[in-house]
């Protein structure tokens, strides 16, 4: 989990990792927008090998579910 808040927080600019915990809604970030969901879904195929479909994403609202969702498809 630890490594995945660490590449999730480097899709963000400037986003300070200390506020990103398993239980944070990123969707409700201020620096959320189309273009980081479409750099996350990017950085979980380059590091992970799993193709995240956008459909599935949109019904995560928390980091522990897109973890899992991650976590479900290797």
């Amino acid at each position: 989990m630890e490594k995945f808040i660490e590449l999730l927080a480097e899709q963000f600019e400037d986003m300070d990792i200390a506020l990103l915990k398993p239980e944070t809604r990123f969707r409700e970030l201020e620096e959320w927008s189309s273009l980081v969901a479409l750099l996350v879904i990017t950085m979980v195929d380059d590091e992970y090998g799993v193709v995240l479909p956008p459909e599935e994403m949109r019904k995560t609202q928390t980091i522990q579910e897109l973890f899992d969702l991650v976590q479900s498809k290797l």
